[in-house]
């Protein structure tokens, strides 16, 4: 049995995901705006979208609306002569329900 700290082993911080974290999305038809947090992890290769979740809530005690994964490949590196290529990596968008939030600063 993993743990929840097996399953999502670091938060992604970058400038997209930082714009994601304070998204702000307005209805056409009610004019109103609505707050949607997503938060970026990356997570073990072998994890799947319900491990995902249930290591979110536990770990940070929220509740999730829905997990977006992906596999982001291994950039190509390179010196001189040598060629190598940086592992691949699974990537995890977590959207929060409304009224749940979790702090980047703090993490």
């Amino acid at each position: 049995m993993r743990t929840p700290y097996d399953i999502i082993l670091r938060p992604v911080i970058t400038e997209k995901s930082v714009k994601l974290a304070n998204l702000e999305a307005k209805s056409s038809k009610t004019k109103e705006t609505k707050k949607i947090t997503k938060i970026t992890f990356e997570v073990a290769m072998d994890a799947t979208k319900p491990e995902i979740k249930e290591a979110v809530e536990k770990i940070f005690g929220v509740k999730v609306e829905k997990v977006n994964t992906m596999i982001v490949k291994g950039k190509r590196k390179g010196i001189r002569f040598l060629r190598g290529k940086k592992k691949d990596w699974k990537k995890a968008v977590v959207t929060l329900k409304p009224g749940y939030e979790i702090d980047l600063e703090k993490l």
